[in-house]
């Protein structure tokens, strides 16, 4: 873990979100005293295609508007 000042933060900024990509943290100081963190951010996975839909069929199982499942909506736009 590193340290630095305000002012050097400010003007190295994309130098120590280098450091912050290797993965590295940089605490920023203010009079020496600390007062945030650069983190690297956390990966979150992707879901697959296979995943996003079941994960919206599941969403919309069993939900209604107006009272009519969203396969009647589906069902009733097309008779229109």
């Amino acid at each position: 873990m590193r340290t630095v000042g305000a002012y050097e933060a400010k003007t190295h900024l994309s130098r120590l979100l280098d450091e912050v990509i290797r993965g590295e943290t940089v605490t920023i100081t203010k009079h020496g005293v600390p007062i945030a963190k650069l983190v690297p951010a956390e990966q979150k996975c992707a879901m697959t295609r296979h995943e996003a839909v079941a994960s919206l069929k599941e969403f919309g199982r069993g939900r209604t508007l107006g009272g009519l499942t969203i396969k009647e909506l589906v069902d009733e736009g097309r008779r229109c």
